[in-house]
């Protein structure tokens, strides 16, 4: 199992999700909604913490990782590798 990354901004969270198609589509205070249109559409919600916590970054990879069908260490390595 690869190792989430400890010091990721909600922000360069949602820089990395562009690469997988996700784009922002609105905002709430501190937390932004991401959509995919890609393999159909889905939407993740991604706190602008600093840094996010591990268990809240893991949780959003997850959701992420069922989406595409694909580990969520697969995901972890595209977005981060």
């Amino acid at each position: 199992m690869t190792r989430l990354p400890r010091d990721l901004t909600g922000e360069s969270l949602s820089k990395a999700l562009s690469r997988l198609g996700y784009a922002p589509t609105r905002q709430t205070g501190s937390h932004i909604r991401l959509t995919t249109r890609e393999r159909g559409e889905h939407h993740v919600t991604v706190p602008r913490h600093d840094p996010l916590r591990v268990g809240t970054l893991g949780g959003i990879l997850g959701e992420v990782a069922a989406h595409f069908e694909a580990s969520r260490d697969d995901i972890i390595g595209r977005l981060f590798g």
